[in-house]
């Protein structure tokens, strides 16, 4: 496994519970670190509790050109490419179909899907020029199985997962290694506001992600885990 001390990182979606949790792993381990999230509180918290400098925060939305670019100048100030990019940002719009404006579905994909496509559109070049990189993306189970009541979420996810597999066929003759990790319950925010019963206390724990994406940063240069599953042991939705 190669370490992670020194290795240039960009977590995005770094004000959730996910992208926290992968935070603190990520720079407990000596990466050097950058974060962007669109809630200014939380990631500020995130960067408290990671010892993150500010000028390794941005606040940014990412389904806006204007904050990736200012992302990306700030990223790229230093002139060194990232070693590692982890797209932890996303939003979860589950209800059922008639339920659903098509806003929701151009919401759904602007943070999902567009977001993905601006950052490698700003930070894939570098990795290019560099020859290595590792990039990991979440699409979630949903993103290979659908489920009632997940249109706009697994439409955008299936979009993810179906531009990330042919770019990664594109970069066969580099050693950018692209990784998809999908993540079945995750006992985050992201229920809080969703009317579905579900059973949290069964339900994976952010931190364990965290430690999921570390073991996904330190793969070999010599192989790729180009997907990984993490789901809970025994969980049903109710």
């Amino acid at each position: 496994m190669e370490k992670l001390n020194g290795k240039k990182v960009l977590v995005t979606g770094a004000s959730g519970a996910i992208g926290s949790a992968v935070v603190k792993q990520l720079a407990a381990s000596g990466a050097l670190v950058f974060i962007t999230g669109r809630d200014a509180e939380r990631l500020q918290q995130s960067a408290d509790e990671s010892g993150i400098p500010p000028e390794r925060m941005v606040i940014a939305d990412l389904s806006n050109e204007t904050d990736c670019r200012l992302l990306a100048d700030r990223v790229n100030l230093d002139g060194r490419p990232l070693d590692i990019l982890v797209n932890a940002a996303g939003i979860g719009i589950i209800k059922p179909f008639e339920q659903l404006s098509t806003n929701d579905f151009e919401r759904s994909m602007q943070i999902n899907f567009f977001a993905a496509v601006r950052l490698l559109h700003y930070f894939l070049p570098g990795m290019k020029s560099a020859g290595k990189g590792i990039i990991i993306n979440i699409p979630g189970v949903l993103g290979k199985t659908p489920m009632s009541g997940a249109t706009a979420y697994a439409a955008s996810k299936y979009a993810l997962n179906g531009m990330l597999k042919s770019l990664r066929e594109e970069l066969k003759r580099t050693e950018i290694r692209i990784t998809q990790l999908y993540l079945g319950g995750v006992d985050s925010p992201f229920w809080d506001n969703i009317d579905l019963r579900v059973q949290r206390e069964k339900m994976i724990a952010a931190q364990e992600v965290g430690k999921a994406v570390w073991f996904l940063c330190q793969q070999p240069s010599t192989g790729v885990v180009s997907e990984m599953v993490l789901q809970p042991f025994n969980h049903q939705v109710i």
